[in-house]
C-alpha cells in the first residue's frame, strides 16, 4: 500500500487523504498490538491509534508523508506500544501515607459493630435449625463444614442446601422489616 494509490499523482497528498488511506491499517495494527500486550500492561487500541495519528500529523507537517506508509505505521504502532508499556511500568498509584486508614475510623467501626449486632439478632429470630446453622457459620473461629455438621448432627452434604434455604428465609425476613421508600414527585 502506498499513498500514491490513494491520491492522484499530480497533487500532493493532503492530510485527509493520507488519513483515509491509512485508517484501516492503523486500526488493525493498533488492535493487534493491544491484544498482543494483554498479558502485560493493559494498552487500549484507541490510545495507540491516537498516538499514531499524532505522529503522522507531526511527520506530515515536517518531513512529509512516509515513503513506505505500511512499514512506517507498523513501526510507529510498536514504538508507541513500547512507550505506553514503559510508562505503565513506571507509574504507580498515588499513596498518601499521611491520610488515616478509613477502615479504622471510629464511625466505620461503630457502624460495622451495629450491622453485626443486627445480623446476629435477625439470625436468632430464624426458625429451628436455621438459627443454629447460620450462627455456626458466623462463628468467629470459622469452622469447616465437617465441624459444623458434627456439632449440629447433620450430614455434611445437606449443609449447603439447608444453608441456601436459611439464607433465603433470612433475606425474606429482612426485606419485610425494611420500610418501603416513600414516593417522590407525582404519585401514579
Amino acid at each position: 500500500m502506498t499513498l500514491a494509490d490513494a491520491v492522484p499523482a499530480d497533487s500532493p497528498p493532503a492530510p485527509a487523504s493520507v488519513v483515509r488511506a491509512l485508517l484501516p491499517l492503523v486500526s488493525a495494527e493498533a488492535r493487534a498490538e493491544a491484544a498482543a500486550s494483554a498479558t502485560g500492561a493493559a494498552i487500549e487500541s484507541a490510545d495507540l491509534e491516537q498516538a499514531v495519528w499524532l505522529r503522522l500529523l507531526e511527520r506530515l507537517a515536517g518531513e512529509g508523508p512516509p515513503l513506505d506508509p505500511a512499514g512506517w505505521v507498523r513501526s510507529t504502532v510498536r514504538g508507541e506500544a513500547r512507550r505506553a508499556r514503559r510508562t505503565v511500568r513506571h507509574e504507580g498509584p498515588y499513596r498518601d501515607d499521611s491520610a488515616p486508614d478509613p477502615g479504622n475510623c471510629p464511625e466505620r467501626i461503630a457502624l460495622g459493630a451495629a450491622e453485626r449486632r443486627a445480623l446476629r439478632a435477625a439470625v436468632d429470630r430464624l426458625p429451628g435449625r436455621c438459627a443454629r446453622l447460620l450462627a455456626a457459620l458466623l462463628a468467629p473461629d470459622d469452622p469447616t463444614y465437617r465441624e459444623i455438621a458434627g456439632k449440629l448432627g447433620m450430614s455434611q452434604g445437606s449443609l449447603g442446601p439447608i444453608r441456601s434455604r436459611c439464607l433465603g428465609c433470612l433475606r425474606r425476613m429482612l426485606a419485610a422489616e425494611v420500610a418501603a421508600p416513600e414516593l417522590r414527585g407525582k404519585e401514579r
